[in-house]
């Protein structure tokens, strides 16, 4: 299997989460970005081909894995609730499409990672950061 980018933000919130139930903080009870394998799969069938039915998706994932059509439709159900997929009546079946692009959501999850982070340390979280920046690219910390 691939490495997704997704999974890295996956851990990283799951440590906030932990921390923040540790230290009896009110917190979410399943963060923004936080998405099950099977929910990160629909997600991803759903980025690549924009819209699709239930089926269709099943249809994708069932070449990866075995699994039951009637759960991954009852997890598309959830991410529609989630707001995260968006559900039309077409002429003969219900089609999904994500109610976010890729980015879209991978900015609003390391938002929230990154917010967490910088509640438990901003100095360490902006130097990490910094780090990072100058590492993968020089000339835009220059910039910046």
């Amino acid at each position: 299997m691939r490495e997704n980018p997704l999974d890295f933000l996956r851990i990283v919130e799951y440590y906030i989460f932990m921390a923040d139930k540790r230290s009896g903080k009110e917190a979410p009870e399943r963060p923004l970005g936080h998405l099950g394998h099977l929910e990160q799969e629909v997600m991803e069938v759903l980025w690549a081909e924009g819209e699709a039915s239930g089926k269709e998706v099943f249809d994708r994932i069932r070449r990866r894995r075995k699994i039951a059509i009637t759960t991954v439709l009852t997890v598309m159900e959830r991410l529609t609730r989630k707001g995260l997929l968006k559900k039309e009546k077409g002429a003969t079946v219900y089609l999904y499409r994500p109610a976010l692009s890729r980015d879209e959501f991978a900015k609003r999850v390391s938002d929230t990672v990154l917010r967490g982070i910088m509640e438990i340390s901003r100095s360490s979280a902006a130097a990490s950061l910094v780090d990072m920046l100058a590492e993968a690219d020089p000339e835009e910390l220059e910039r910046l």
